[in-house]
């Protein structure tokens, strides 16, 4: 049977059976729970030391591997790609050099692939966060395709195949080339083109690993006549081609003004000129390191720091920032406009601290900006599942600046409504 019909039978065996509906309940909140823990020790695990940071992480990706273990029906892949992006993160800014944390990412995309393939995400949304990895991001996670196939579909390998195909048809030079090529070989893999496997690997300089990958795709497909062909010729020359010496490209131009005033703009305009020249990887881990170092220091720095990552695309990551660095608020509730809409729980504060701050200014504006403003929260909480918890706030914050009478009033001119006082 498939399984609407199996959770159909179950639904209606634990409507007649109190404690099979009891145990699989309680099963859902354990889980509910558990992603909760997670989540929370993701969000207290950057500001900890190296070794507490991967402690905790750790055991983030201890619960992601017990709920796939078991079979889960919740949605992991949320979680364990954030696990994957604040780990990337991390090792941007610090030094790993027992290699730590490093483990950690590998494991943590290891299961990334396991919650796709478990819940499948949308194939052309994966199949960008692939794409940004592979050529936007640091130089890691490392990813295989293989891993990911099954989740990406039909339409997430074509989206890849088509970036790599523009990217090699651009003539691209560098790290984005190479990056090109190796997408090329492992699409071919995944695609089962045996032909055009052998076409790329055929292509490489003579060695005796690729002689015998070629040798193994050919047994694999059948084709073993091909393959002792292939594996006698293989051994009939020794010849060993040396790397081409390196050449030092030049420093983009912009990376002087980056250096002298480092900042959102300076950064996005070094990002558009080392793109062309291949070397944006590099590029971006030490202007990166530049703005988190001067983020520490002042909410203006942190402010540039989030404003350079949204001129990124990279909304997760500035969210990640302004928390971490502690943003401006208008910045933050910038960020929160858009956070809700996937993750309203964790813009609650960001909501309130702007009711409070703008109740603070004490002018009729600022009252009806409020009241707009706890509309949004009401609305949020909704999202967030908290509803009880907004009438709560609601009814404290109403207490606390009863006597503001123009406050009062704009909110009810708003239509929210405002708790009756509970009665002693």
């Amino acid at each position: 049977m498939d399984a609407e019909t199996l959770a159909d039978l179950l639904h209606a065996h634990a409507e007649r059976d109190p404690v099979l509906r009891q145990a699989l309940e309680s099963r859902f909140v354990t889980q509910g729970s558990d992603l909760a823990e997670a989540h929370r020790l993701l969000d207290t695990a950057v500001m900890a030391g190296n070794v507490e940071y991967a402690a905790k992480v750790g055991s983030v990706l201890d619960t992601l591997q017990r709920l796939l273990d078991a079979g889960s029906r919740a949605d992991l892949a949320p979680l364990a790609r954030r696990t994957v992006d604040d780990i990337s993160e991390m090792l941007e800014q610090i030094d790993d050099a027992s290699g730590e944390v490093a483990d950690r990412l590998d494991r943590a995309v290891e299961l990334y692939a396991r919650a796709c393939v478990a819940r499948p995400p949308d194939q052309e949304s994966l199949a960008r966060w692939i794409l940004e990895v592979e050529f936007d991001g640091p130089g890691w996670p490392s990813i295989e395709l293989s891993d990911f196939a099954s989740a990406l579909g039909d339409k997430g390998i074509a989206l890849i195949k088509s970036t790599v195909d523009n990217v090699l048809a651009e003539q691209a030079s560098g790290s984005k080339r190479e990056t090109a090529e190796r997408l090329r070989e492992e699409l071919a893999e995944v695609s089962g083109d045996v032909d055009a496997l052998v076409a790329i690997l055929a292509a490489k300089p003579p060695r005796v690993d690729v002689s015998l990958k070629i040798v193994r795709v050919l047994r694999a497909a059948g084709r073993h006549s091909e393959a002792i062909a292939h594996a006698a010729r293989a051994l009939t020359h020794d010849k060993k081609e040396e790397a081409p010496p390196f050449e030092e490209k030049p420093v983009p131009l912009s990376r002087k003004d980056f250096d002298e005033q480092p900042g959102a703009a300076a950064y996005l305009a070094l990002r558009a000129e080392s793109l062309e020249t291949g070397r944006w990887v590099a590029q971006r881990k030490a202007a990166l390191a530049r703005l988190r170092e001067l983020a520490a220091e002042s909410t203006d720095a942190a402010d540039e720091l989030v404003r350079a990552l949204l001129g990124e695309d990279r909304a997760d990551e500035a969210w990640r920032a302004a928390v971490r660095f502690e943003a401006s608020l208008p910045v933050r509730v910038e960020l929160a406009a858009s956070r809700s809409i996937a993750h309203p729980a964790e813009t609650i504060p960001i909501y309130r601290d702007h009711v409070e701050e703008l109740i603070t200014r004490k002018d009729p504006n600022s009252y009806r900006e409020a009241a707009r403003q706890l509309r949004k929260l009401r609305t949020v909480h909704k999202k967030a599942g908290t509803a009880e918890e907004f009438s709560s706030y609601l009814g404290t914050l109403v207490e606390i600046h009863k006597r503001k009478t123009r406050l009062i009033a704009e909110v009810k001119a708003a239509r929210i409504a405002i708790p009756k006082p509970a009665k002693a």
